[in-house]
């Protein structure tokens, strides 16, 4: 149920690309859907992929002067010098007159070969099929990885330590080829689509964030990898009535709640090839979860953060590759559930590591010992950290994201790994709004992306500590020009109380020709659910214009954060939602707009209405179901109207398993309160959505019709979660949302009492 995406390890890439623009003055001025949806007026620049190399050098990607292709270039971070490193002309294959695409691009350690990830094919959410490309940068030779394996099958492909090798998978099993030799080693043999190596079934990759499956060891010796078997994981079909004469279906591997998952083991195999040394972990590897695994700052062990189904209990173990034999260092709880990170650095030669808990009710980052686990905090009390961005052993510092004040914005900190003194705030105190950064491996330096809720993101190369603009990589000056021109109306965040001691972060855009003496329809945004936040103060690409547009049309638009949203105001709010999902939180969202009407004297509580989208949609029908006295319209875009029809490790992490919370299952789904419908209902899915199943939604539709209600119903053929696919589909999409709520939420300010 996440539509946001996820968030890259790099500075991400926003290429304009060549659309039809505005020409006329009088378009320049008017936010229209084809503006926004049909035009790359409202694209913004992008910067990289950019990686920092050891030596105060950076990496990023650039036009080539030749008109063709990309160059990969190098910039000195305190001079500026440049250098082409790899021009577009050394990424044209023999035999052929157009560069390689770059999608990625990997260095090895020593800086003597590149690694090209192009000719990409998208898996679930991300591309991580293609084909991978090896320059030598000594002899400059380009040939292919993988020998003559079939276009695109390759993923994942990465250097050993040494540069000597690549290892890849392709079609589930693990490959090693040699870049003198060309030489391929098969390590695994048994891949298939119930048996899979090196990578990961559709529900590990979608809730625990893993796509690359495998870990060369430091010594380059051996090959750390996942194996998961999927026999007796059911089959979810999805229907595909329109890309040929007859239809045809898609199996996908989908664990429901409650149902049987995938077994997960963790196996180590010599890269020249042999038998693997599986580690003995205890338990049911159905109902378990090997959620991390990385070495352990040696070529001797490997670390594994092994869950269990019911995610309260996160146990990191060290395992023996020599004979598989495991040991825990260091256990995790909590009476709700307990959160999974990237955050686990090694310290002091492997004898202590960092670790991000919430046991005394904050996110801190500590200091683990590897021999006990015994921990030391580093960062401050009462205070949640977000993201650590850096552990710069050498000088004694973590780096990350916090925001102790305002949870609605996102700041750069560092503290002591020591533990000691006070925590310093390196964002500027000027700059009020999300900062994000790219730190370089001594903490010299960084990539700094700035924005606010209402003004486009800017790139800058920054010095730190003292956040010293050394130079502005991305203006983002054409979209803020492009945005100053169009009439829109005013900002603002606010809090409202929703019961003694509980308030809500929020905020709205008014009409530009907003007048306080009238009152004014509302629509709200709505999540809602422990994945995202909505009330952030960040740049929010054509989401946020749309939302002005609206407003232009005669509507406020608001989004209230309720309880159980993963914003930083500390444990107790973001997991006070545990077993009953949907519940809590629909009542938050009803009581903040109830609060809103009775606070401010322009909104007409007889007008409001709620959309969103995914985990969003579903609440837009708990509020319309719930509460039909409040709301009297609601867009619901591809929801979960049954929470049992989602995946186990999603669902169960915040609600326990359909068995053991059968009743929690059932009071926190819509589904269950469609016989209370009152207003206008609009519901959209896609037909090919594998994330959230169109299945949902039909099922809603037979026990809307069961009790006779009138609602409105748009599918998109095969379109998946994000309903993008297809020329036209988000302008119809984000048309059909606005002309619903115009024909059914009166718009405009209108005379009352006030």
């Amino acid at each position: 149920m996440k539509y946001l995406a996820k968030r890259s390890l790099v500075i991400a890439v926003f290429l304009s690309i060549f659309i039809p623009t505005a020409t006329t003055a009088q378009a320049a001025g008017e936010l229209t859907l084809d503006r926004l949806f049909s035009t790359g007026d409202f694209f913004g620049d992008g910067f990289g992929p950019a990686r920092w190399l050891d030596d105060g050098r950076y990496t990023t990607v650039e036009a080539s002067p030749s008109g063709s292709g990309r160059d990969i270039v190098a910039y000195r971070a305190n001079t500026g010098d440049r250098e082409v490193l790899v021009s577009s002309e050394q990424l044209t294959p023999r035999g052929s007159d157009t560069p390689l695409g770059i999608a990625n691009y990997i260095w090895s350690d020593d800086d003597s070969r590149l690694l090209i990830f192009t000719n990409t094919r998208r898996v679930w959410r991300a591309n991580t099929k293609g084909d991978y490309w090896v320059l030598d940068l000594d002899d400059h030779e380009l040939f292919q990885v993988g020998g003559d394996a079939p276009e695109a099958t390759l993923m994942f492909a990465k250097f050993s330590p040494d540069g000597s090798r690549v290892g890849y998978v392709q079609e589930h099993d693990l490959y090693v080829q040699n870049l003198e030799t060309r030489a391929i080693t098969r390590l695994t043999f048994d891949g298939s689509t119930t048996t899979i190596n090196g990578t990961f079934d559709w529900v590990y990759e979608e809730e625990l964030f893993l796509r690359d499956g495998f870990r060369w060891s430091p010594d380059g010796e051996n090959i750390a990898f996942w194996q998961l078997d999927a026999t007796g994981v059911r089959d979810f079909l999805l229907v595909n009535n329109t890309d040929s004469l007859y239809s045809f279906v898609t199996p996908v591997q989908y664990p429901k709640a409650g149902e049987t998952n995938s077994a997960g083991r963790v196996g180590v195999i010599s890269a020249s090839g042999g038998e693997p040394v599986w580690m003995q972990l205890d338990g049911d590897p159905r109902n378990n979860y090997i959620a991390r695994m990385d070495w352990a700052a040696s070529s001797d062990e490997i670390v594994i953060q092994y869950l269990n189904r019911r995610q309260n209990n996160n146990r990191v173990m060290l395992g023996d590759v020599s004979n598989g034999r495991v040991r825990t260092v260091l256990t995790e709880t909590d009476s709700a559930w307990v959160d999974i990170g990237n955050d686990l650095r090694w310290l002091d030669n492997g004898s202590r590591f960092t670790w991000v808990s919430e046991r005394d009710g904050w996110r801190r980052v500590y200091v683990a010992s590897r021999d006990d686990g015994r921990l030391t905090p580093v960062t401050p009390a009462n205070t949640d950290i977000m993201s650590v961005q850096l552990v710069d052993e050498a000088n004694g510092w973590v780096y990350y994201i916090a925001s102790p004040e305002n949870p609605t914005q996102r700041y750069l900190f560092r503290s002591r790994l020591n533990g000691r003194g006070s925590a310093e705030r390196l964002s500027p105190a000027n700059q009020p709004g999300t900062h994000s950064y790219q730190i370089s491996p001594d903490g010299r330096w960084a990539f700094h992306t700035y924005s606010t809720f209402g003004t486009p993101a800017q790139i800058a190369l920054v010095q730190l500590p003292d956040h010293e603009s050394v130079q502005t990589l991305v203006t983002n000056d054409r979209l803020r020009s492009t945005i100053s021109a169009l009439t829109l109306g005013e900002t603002e965040f606010f809090r409202v109380e929703v019961e003694p001691g509980v308030e809500l972060d929020g905020w709205m855009i008014k009409p530009s020709d907003f007048d306080p003496t009238r009152k004014y329809p509302v629509l709200f945004f709505v999540y809602g659910e422990p994945w995202s936040q909505t009330v952030l103060d960040r740049w929010g690409g054509r989401t946020m214009l749309w939302h002005h547009y609206v407003a232009e049309q005669g509507y406020i638009v608001m989004s209230l954060d309720n309880r159980g949203t993963p914003a930083p105001r500390g444990r107790d709010w973001r997991k006070v939602v545990y077993g009953e999902i949907g519940t809590l939180a629909s009542q938050d969202q009803a009581n903040g707009a109830r609060a809103i009407a009775a606070t401010y004297r322009f909104v007409d509580a007889e007008r409001l209405a709620i959309w969103g989208w995914s985990g969003g949609g579903s609440m837009t029908l708990n509020a319309m179901f719930r509460h039909p006295d409040v709301y009297q319209t609601g867009m619901s875009v591809a929801p979960v109207p049954d929470q049992r029809y989602y995946d186990t490790i999603y669902q169960e992490r915040y609600m326990g398993t359909p068995q053991n919370n059968p009743e929690g299952y059932r009071l926190g789904s819509p589904i269950t309160y469609a016989n209370q419908l009152e207003g206008n209902l609009l519901l959209v899915h896609g037909t090919g959505d594998d994330n959230v199943h169109y299945q949902g939604t039909e099922a809603l539709i037979n026990r809307l019709i069961e009790f006779n209600k009138d609602f409105t119903m748009m599918s998109y053929p095969n379109r998946s979660h994000g309903i993008f696919e297809g020329r036209g589909t988000t302008r119809h999409l984000y048309g059909l949302l606005t002309r619903y709520l115009r024909e059914n939420l009166r718009p405009g300010g209108e005379r009352g009492t006030v």
